[in-house]
């Protein structure tokens, strides 16, 4: 058995803040769909649905009696979206004040505050693993496999360790093999990936990804390198005509 290690005051307080955020996240989210659904339900269309943008102003163009019923839940979306500001304003204020190695963390792009400070408050203590490649176990992003006889086929991940780490592991994984991802030796990994896994290929490359993410974000914590994104590439020489 191995022994429980125990999340210190301060960091159980500063991930309190950020699970706060989340929970008012995912209120604002299905206060939308409310909205959306009960637009659609009555013959209509709510446009712009940018959770940032969503105010009463966006009912002005639905019929005066959608208008009255919407409006007061559009009301409650817009103070969500500025209580959520003012969170990540204080997450930001956490990571630049107590942690100032959530700046390394960030140069991997796809990674931002958010998803960096709530890594180093999850896992808290980078030695506590032998290996970084340990990590990808510890937050659920390793398949399992199963042996019978000579075959051995690869499992679901075991979604083992904090599920809101591995969501935004995975939404950083998919920032960087989306169209706006930063050419890095990781994108072509996952890339690449993608384009031999068949029909799900695009699925496995992604949490594929977030796996090997979670390894090099652990990688840059402890060795305090700084992060070269084609490391791994060969550099491409250009013969220059005489």
């Amino acid at each position: 058995m191995s022994p429980v290690k125990h999340r210190s005051a301060k960091a159980q307080a500063h991930l309190t803040v950020i699970r706060a955020r989340a929970g008012l996240v995912r209120s604002r989210t299905a206060l939308i769909n409310t909205a959306r659904g009960l637009t659609k339900s009555y013959g209509e269309r709510l446009r712009g649905c940018n959770p940032r943008n969503m105010n009463p102003e966006k009912a002005q163009g639905l019929s005066p009696e959608l208008q009255a019923a919407l409006e007061p839940l559009l009301a409650a979306i817009e103070a969500l979206s500025e209580r959520i500001y003012e969170y990540h304003q204080q997450i930001e204020k956490i990571a630049r004040e107590s942690y100032p190695q959530v700046a390394r963390l960030e140069q991997v792009k796809g990674v931002g505050t958010l998803i960096a400070l709530t890594y180093m408050l999850t896992l808290e203590d980078p030695h506590r693993f032998r290996k970084s490649r340990d990590v990808g176990c510890y937050v659920g992003l390793q398949p399992g496999r199963r042996n019978s006889g000579q075959s051995e086929p690869q499992l679901h991940i075991s979604k083992e360790g904090d599920p809101y780490l591995r969501t935004l592991l995975v939404q950083g994984a998919h920032h960087i093999l989306g169209p706006f991802g930063a050419d890095s030796d990781l994108r072509r990994w996952g890339l690449k990936l993608a384009e031999r896994g068949g029909k799900n290929g695009k699925k496995r490359a992604v949490i594929a990804t977030a796996r090997k993410l979670a390894v090099l974000l652990h990688r840059l914590w402890v060795s305090g390198e700084a992060y070269e994104p084609l490391r791994n590439s060969s550099p491409v020489r250009m013969t220059v005509a005489a």
